[in-house]
């Protein structure tokens, strides 16, 4: 599976920011599509999944200000980022795993969130 990740950029802390994972197939033929963030100095983390029947699941640093959802015509995952802090500061980097369980595909550029005032 080919993915690009996008729309990253400068946001003043309180702002909001959506991030679009264009994926190279349907986004329905794909289990499990995922967003992760690298900060700084810091591991690579888990921010927010989505599972072929929908359910989503979220980092607690991120509940209740993000939301992972498919566009199925546009084959593109996206992930908006609402009341964004100087923390959410990272790059960020779309994922899959073809068939549940499946290694993580190998990892892209991402795509730079900056959140300051």
């Amino acid at each position: 599976v080919q993915l690009q990740a996008s729309g990253g950029g400068l946001v003043h802390p309180g702002g909001s920011l959506r991030l679009s994972c264009a994926a190279d197939r349907s986004v329905r033929s794909i289990d499990v599509m995922a967003w992760y963030r690298q900060a700084p100095g810091k591991q690579r983390e888990l921010v927010a999944t989505i599972i072929i029947d929908g359910r989503t699941h979220y980092a607690d640093p991120v509940k209740g200000r993000f939301t992972i959802f498919r566009d199925n015509a546009e084959n593109t995952v996206y992930l908006q980022m609402n009341s964004l802090k100087p923390e959410d500061t990272a790059v960020y980097y779309c994922n899959a795993q073809k068939s549940y369980g499946d290694a993580w595909q190998p990892w892209g550029q991402g795509t730079l969130v900056t959140v300051s005032s």
